[in-house]
């Protein structure tokens, strides 16, 4: 009986991480209208490159760049992102006060209180997106709407394995309230 229990839960987790890894996080659709903010999760290739084009094309009116190395300046940005001081110095704004997903989250949600801003866009890689909008969510209830803009990526087996066992111990975790 034992054996038939640990085979079936092995069985669920096993479909549980193909519909993961099959279900990534999406682009916000084209009909998706702006946002009063951006929030984008450091961390992965292009997302960074991918807000600053959102807040070009006037989908979000501030961005705030989350988790970002606190030696990092928007001279830097521009340095690396083509120049673009104009947009840094009006709309971008660094937060260097989260390390993970969960404090992410908690750091966006005082940078939205503070310009009581009431919609945003949550900007990550597409393996990353589910945890993080499950975070966001978490923090920020149903104060603020929220869209999510996955970032396109090419995971490897190991991001996505890592980032579903990531994401189902952060459910338990909060199910069984630790």
């Amino acid at each position: 009986m034992i054996a038939r229990a640990l085979s079936l839960l092995l069985l669920l987790y096993a479909i549980g991480f193909i519909i993961f890894a099959l279900t990534l996080g999406q682009p916000a659709p084209a009909r998706a209208g702006p946002t009063d903010a951006a929030v984008v999760l450091t961390g992965g290739p292009g997302r960074i490159e991918h807000a600053i084009d959102v807040i070009r094309a006037g989908r979000a009116k501030r961005l705030l760049v989350a988790g970002a190395d606190p030696m990092v300046t928007k001279s830097d940005m521009a340095r690396r992102l083509g120049g673009d001081q104009r947009i840094l110095s009006c709309c971008v704004d660094l937060g260097s006060e989260s390390v993970d997903t969960r404090s992410n989250a908690e750091e966006a949600q005082r940078w939205l209180d503070l310009h009581h801003f009431r919609s945003l866009r949550l900007i990550t890689s597409d393996w990353h997106m589910r945890r993080a909008r499950y975070e966001f969510q978490k923090v920020l209830g149903s104060k603020y709407q929220l869209t999510t803009d996955g970032v396109r990526s090419d995971p490897s087996f190991l991001t996505l394995f890592g980032e579903y066992n990531k994401y189902v111990l952060r459910r338990l975790a909060v199910w069984i309230d630790i």
